[in-house]
């Protein structure tokens, strides 16, 4: 359940940004704020809610980093039509579901469009990313644990 001084505390970072719509699953609570001239509570409803990821409950801030990182792809040639696929929101960027497990995708992986392809952590809420188009991944270009702006690209994608 969204406490009210979290509800005012959304409200405020999408009024703040160029977020036009925000939409969190919590506990079985679903809120969805959209921003068409001025900030707006729409909907707020309990619902069962799918596989979620929690935090840990830690002392100091995240520390998300696999034990090896891969080394950077070369970026694609710029006659390609790519798909990047962009963060819906500012929040931390996470390329596995925790720092132990595989990454979510490498570049050279399929994906289809509801393939999860990382998390985008914004306020203690992990918020898993679909890939949106079938295709292959080409470039990651983000970094494990780097904080993202909403419309900032994370993948570029081959589509299919």
């Amino acid at each position: 359940m969204f406490k009210l001084n979290d509800i005012k505390e959304l409200i405020k970072l999408v009024d703040q940004t160029s977020v036009q719509e925000l939409e969190i699953e919590n506990e079985g609570t679903r809120l969805h704020i959209r921003k068409p001239g001025k900030t707006e509570v729409v909907n707020v409803q309990s619902a069962p809610a799918p596989h979620t990821y929690m935090p840990a409950p830690q002392a100091s801030a995240p520390q998300h980093v696999p034990a090896q990182q891969e080394p950077a792809e070369p970026a694609a040639a710029p006659s390609q039509q790519l798909h990047s696929i962009v963060s819906p929101m500012v929040g931390t960027f996470y390329r596995s579901p925790s720092p132990d497990a595989a990454p979510f995708v490498k570049a050279g992986d399929r994906v289809d469009e509801k393939k999860v392809v990382c998390i985008l952590e914004a306020m203690k809420l992990m918020n898993e990313l679909e890939a949106e188009v079938n295709g292959e991944i080409v470039e990651i270009l983000a970094e494990n644990g780097q904080l993202v702006e909403f419309g900032q690209p994370l993948f570029l994608v081959k589509p299919e």
